[in-house]
């Protein structure tokens, strides 16, 4: 039996296996979507609602919590200042685990570990460079329209 044994060991000790994960949350609050193993997915999802939990409560004590656990400054101000207001209304499952299949190489199961919703802001913010550039080629056709008209 299983009593009380819980989490992943990942088949590394306690200082390496914390490393890996701190590792592994950073990169998932700054890139919003990482690719590893499904074990790793697994381990880090947990870490990633905790880190969110706490950028909802958006106090202090929270706010040096994360810090503890998070690597980069960058991380910790996108967590509390996009991450929290954006999971705000939302009371769990800010995190999704896509399987994709296994790498070539050595023949691990590849997973995606993705904050949810972020493939819409990912979007979204691609609309938004199309919709400037475009409004900037029609300034800049009007302009030289303009400087033709002027010259003839």
């Amino acid at each position: 039996m299983r009593h009380k044994v819980n989490g992943y060991k990942l088949k590394r000790n306690l200082g390496s296996r914390r490393a890996l994960l701190r590792g592994l949350v950073t990169s998932v609050i700054e890139e919003e979507r990482i690719i590893t193993t499904v074990p790793k997915a697994k381990a880090a999802k947990p870490l990633v609602d905790k880190m969110i939990t706490l950028a909802k409560e958006d106090t202090l004590h929270a706010r040096r919590q994360a810090a503890s656990f998070l690597m980069t400054p960058s991380s910790l101000k996108k967590l509390f200042d996009k991450l929290g207001t954006r999971f705000g209304q939302r009371s769990g499952g800010y995190t999704r685990v896509v399987r994709l299949g296994f790498r070539k190489g050595d023949g691990a199961e590849q997973a995606m570990l993705e904050l949810v919703g972020s493939e819409l802001v990912k979007r979204a913010a691609e609309r938004a460079k199309r919709r400037e550039e475009r409004l900037k080629a029609i300034k800049e056709g009007r302009e030289t329209e303009g400087g033709d008209e002027e010259t003839s």
